[in-house]
């Protein structure tokens, strides 16, 4: 399933691939970030000593409210973002499988290709390892790039175009949560949200399936590598 929403922008100028990273290049229903959002609520209720049902409130509610909970959890309680991020990330990335078809497409997109995203480099890294997809990109903007600022705050993005030099007006960006393309749409990029398939549960919150047909989204897809290998045969 592919769609598009009313007067989307096109691709014909990009010169800039920016992508997201967890669900975004691998699917939702592979649930690799379950793992991290039960870290997440474990490193709460250790830390601020709560129960498992409070601790997940807190996370959720600063998740929402700061863009991570890690943000949250450092303005509200002076968490180390090193401890946090060293915490969260230890998980089995084992559930990740190669996929060369996504990769011969990316491959085939004219231009940078770039990762921007809310976790660390050192997680990125062994995603794009198991996935096969690491040699296909330039570079990965992380969470310590950001100075510890997540998106979708616009300055997380200015930063990002200023350090690796991407004009938006050529630049498109694929992500899981159409709020994170708010500003991207904002500054000129093209934008594309990635959602579930629908052939298997996901553990998403109501909130973070929401703004498909927002005017900030050009395009939607439930099928990622389908969608770059029709960018990739229409180039």
């Amino acid at each position: 399933m592919t769609t598009i929403t009313k007067a989307p922008r096109s691709f014909s100028h990009i010169d800039t691939w920016v992508f997201d990273l967890d669900n975004t290049l691998y699917p939702h229903h592979v649930n690799l970030w379950q793992q991290v959002d039960q870290r997440i609520g474990e490193f709460v209720g250790a830390f601020l000593g709560v129960s498992t049902a409070e601790a997940r409130r807190i996370q959720k509610d600063y998740y929402l409210r700061y863009g991570t909970t890690m943000r949250g959890m450092m303005t509200e309680h002076g968490v180390r973002a090193d401890d946090y991020l060293a915490y969260v990330h230890q998980i089995d990335h084992s559930p990740l499988q190669p996929n060369p078809a996504m990769g011969a497409a990316i491959a085939k997109l004219r231009g940078r290709k770039l990762i921007l995203t809310n976790g660390s480099t050192d997680h990125a890294g062994k995603v794009l390892e198991r996935l096969g997809l690491a040699a296909q990109f330039e570079a990965v903007f992380d969470i310590i790039a950001a100075e510890l600022e997540p998106k979708p705050a616009p300055r997380t993005y200015q930063k990002f175009l200023r350090d690796h030099a991407v004009n938006p007006a050529t630049s498109a960006m694929f992500e899981d949560l159409a709020r994170n393309l708010v500003v991207p749409h904002l500054l000129g990029m093209t934008t594309v949200l990635v959602v579930p398939d629908g052939s298997t549960e996901v553990v998403r919150e109501d909130w973070e399936l929401e703004g498909r047909n927002a005017a900030h989204v050009d395009h939607v897809t439930d099928d990622l590598t389908g969608f770059l290998q029709g960018l990739s045969a229409k180039a």
